[in-house]
């Protein structure tokens, strides 16, 4: 009995797989094969229709998993302990960008579309860091601009503040592909360029967005819950900075009824920046 083949899937079917799968955007024009040996030039494009070449593609293109390269592979115990070293010599903010921006030892950078670095005043007295960025970030190269970026400042309006006068971060740099969760590698590969990032710009008042980037800055396994509202001591080698936990604005977004919750932590915050200006 002669079996029937599967019907060739259309192109909102496809579509409708990447995006489950955690594909939300595109990264370039063109599709690019990022296993591809780069001394292979790859094949001119035959001129066919978009969405014939697409079902002709999926039909009959074996599917093949192609190995990483080994000179391409870093070991994560390499790659941290190349971060340790890069980072300790940056002088500067700006050497401390240049040096991420050619770090190849975090796997996330060649899957982002650009590296997100930071926003607001570098010399501010208050620094805000969360964990890693979405997909509008991704895309303007900027920490918090997107929803829960919007919430975040009418947060730091609220006590008088604006990314004028506040500096903004992330402890992982580039976003992880969907949006996923960090690996535990991943972050701590990144984890030498944020502790330098603080430190140069030293603020008064360290303040840690949500569970991931509380747990690994404030050195907790506790969850937000009971971290948020307290202060601890950050310290950053050279000098002993306020810290402080708070949910996450993208949290707040889901979860509006602990806003309140938030709002008493901006306060205790906006109180530590009035006593350390009056030392």
């Amino acid at each position: 009995m002669p079996v029937t083949p599967e019907p060739a899937p259309t192109v909102q079917q496809l579509l409708a797989f990447y995006l489950e799968a955690g594909v939300d955007c595109a990264l370039t024009d063109e599709p690019v094969n990022r296993l591809a040996d780069p001394d292979i030039a790859p094949a001119p494009p035959k001129t066919e229709p978009r969405e014939a070449a697409v079902q002709r593609t999926f039909a009959q293109a074996p599917i093949t998993i192609a190995a990483p390269r080994a000179d391409a592979m870093i070991a994560p115990e390499a790659a941290i302990s190349s971060a340790r070293e890069a980072a300790r010599t940056a002088p500067t903010l700006d050497a401390l960008r240049a040096l991420l921006e050619n770090f190849d030892g975090c796997a996330l950078k060649h899957t982002a579309t650009r590296l997100v670095f930071a926003d607001g005043n570098p010399r501010a007295r208050i620094m805000f860091v969360g964990e890693a960025p979405g997909r509008d970030e991704d895309i303007e190269g900027l920490p918090f601009v997107g929803r829960s970026g919007k919430l975040l400042d009418r947060m730091i309006a609220a006590i008088g503040l604006d990314r004028s006068k506040a500096y903004i971060a992330n402890v992982i740099p580039w976003r992880p592909p969907g949006n996923r969760t960090p690996t535990p590698q991943e972050t701590q590969i990144c984890l030498p360029f944020i502790q330098r990032q603080i430190e140069l710009v030293n603020p008064d008042v360290l303040v840690t967005l949500g569970n991931p980037s509380t747990q690994t800055l404030l050195s907790t396994r506790e969850g937000i819950m009971k971290t948020r509202g307290k202060w601890f001591d950050y310290d950053t080698g050279t000098r002993t900075i306020r810290a402080i936990a708070t949910f996450h604005p993208a949290y707040l977004l889901r979860s509006p009824s602990y806003k309140r919750m938030s709002w008493l932590d901006l306060r205790a915050i906006a109180k530590a920046l009035a006593v350390t200006s009056s030392v």
